[in-house]
């Protein structure tokens, strides 16, 4: 079987199938296992939520499949963690000689009788000018009324998705009132069973990327202080009913369709005449690594652009698989290089992709925050909130300040200036090094209740924060 995990994420139609597929490949899951490694076969059945398994099937040299469960995604859950385990564990597959018969019917009508597996197609290296330059004659011809049923296919399913995203919202709503009904204490202390009972069923109602987001709230609230709690849980709480009545209103923009329910793929992204695209050089701030319940690792690197006359940033993110281990980084906090970004389109710019590296660029300072910053500032953040409140982590750059630490409270950046000025508490622990050093300028993400640091500009130099 020759299988990989890039072959997989290539196939995978957004990455919330690749985490359901993460979830599908415990052997609990999967009551039968086999190949024929002769005919470069895998197959399997799969316990879904029917009575009946589903039965998944794939062909390893020339990627065909086939599953009996309903989904209307292509390649389905269980198609890719049927690939996923050929990958990782081929040692699960029982060697046998004779494919069933559920087996044998798909493969008889993908292939003819006596077929090989399909090949590459042959390289044109033979064929004269104008030989290539001629049209094909057997290439198959789409009439009008084939795509008409086409376009009227892609409506139904838009439909469909519309209608079952909606049902998911409104479940949410009530779910939500539910929590505050039974209080917040009460929701704190059994969250991780609640948002997984709820995120199972938005993901049932094709709310995927919502059911993730719901999913990981229990993480974000064991890592506070336990007296912090209540107040994020009611934050992100009352972030969920301000994205839903915003997809409401508008259910076919696409920064809510990403937050909601499925993203763009790359092609779709660079070919989208409402992405911005920046050509400028770029410094790598830092890097913000999460495993996340569904068995994908979130990769995230922060970028800040160099030639801005005010502090513009920009994120890279990368989801791979759990079980592939760590990855190594295409860039190092510190990297500069000159690119073209394109971002994706929303309200505030920041998700972006590297669509041309045009080189490395020159060392030189950050840019300089605009006047009044000083005095405030998380001014960028509040402009973040007022254009899309349902989000949380905003990059902003702080003025010159310290970093001291409090026994009691953690470490606090402090504005430099007036002891008694603004001071923002830190996430995390802080390296010493970076303690009581006078910072000219500092990157960090803040997300209404603490700072997470990037980045310094020091008297030493540049500090790595992340």
């Amino acid at each position: 079987m020759q299988l990989d995990l890039k072959t997989i994420e290539a196939l995978a139609p957004d990455q919330a199938s690749l985490g359901a597929a993460a979830k599908l490949t415990k052997r609990s899951n999967w009551p039968r296992l086999e190949t024929n490694e002769q005919l470069g076969l895998i197959w399997g059945e799969c316990q879904g939520s029917g009575s009946n398994p589903y039965r998944v099937m794939f062909d390893t040299g020339d990627h065909g499949y086939k599953c009996t469960c309903p989904s209307r995604k292509f390649p389905c859950k269980h198609i890719l963690a049927l690939m996923w385990i050929g990958a990782t564990a081929p040692a699960s597959f029982a060697l046998v000689d004779q494919t069933p018969d559920w087996v044998n019917d798909w493969l008889g009508r993908r292939r003819k009788p006596g077929q090989p597996p399909a090949q590459a197609p042959a390289r044109a290296e033979g064929k004269s000018i104008d030989e290539a330059s001629r049209p094909e004659q057997n290439a198959p011809v789409e009439d009008a009324a084939a795509a008409e049923r086409r376009e009227a296919a892609q409506r139904k399913r838009a439909e469909d998705t519309r209608s079952a995203v909606s049902a998911a919202l409104d479940e949410l709503d009530q779910w939500i009132a539910d929590q505050l009904r039974l209080g917040l204490a009460g929701f704190v202390d059994a969250c991780s069973e609640r948002c997984r009972r709820i995120a199972a069923r938005l993901v049932d109602l094709k709310a995927t990327a919502l059911a993730g987001r719901i999913d990981e709230l229990p993480a974000r609230l064991m890592a506070l202080r336990s007296e912090e709690r209540p107040d994020a849980a009611i934050r992100e709480l009352g972030k969920l009913v301000l994205l839903a009545r915003a997809w409401r209103a508008a259910p076919d923009d696409a920064e809510l369709k990403r937050l909601v329910s499925t993203s763009e793929t790359r092609d779709q992204i660079l070919a989208s005449p409402d992405a911005v695209q920046v050509e400028s050089d770029w410094e790598v701030l830092g890097e913000k690594i999460e495993t996340r319940r569904d068995g994908l690792v979130s990769h995230a690197t922060w970028l800040l652009d160099l030639k801005s006359s005010a502090p513009r940033f920009a994120v890279l993110l990368d989801f791979f698989p759990a079980s592939a281990g760590r990855r190594s980084g295409a860039f190092a906090p510190g990297d500069r290089f000159r690119a073209r970004l394109v971002f994706y389109p929303s309200r505030n710019p920041l998700r972006a992709l590297i669509a041309e590296r045009l080189g490395d660029a020159a060392p030189g300072a950050w840019p300089a925050f605009p006047e009044g910053t000083a005095n405030d500032p998380l001014a960028a953040y509040t402009a973040f909130q007022d254009g899309a409140p349902w989000l949380s982590d905003c990059p902003i750059i702080l003025p010159a300040g310290a970093i001291a630490l409090d026994e009691k409270e953690g470490a606090w950046w402090q504005a430099a200036g007036d002891p008694h000025g603004i001071a923002l508490p830190v996430a995390g622990s802080v390296s010493q090094t970076a303690l009581g050093l006078d910072l000219a300028a500092t990157a960090a993400l803040w997300n209404g209740a603490r700072l997470e640091l990037l980045a310094s500009q020091s008297s030493i130099g540049r500090l790595d924060l992340s």
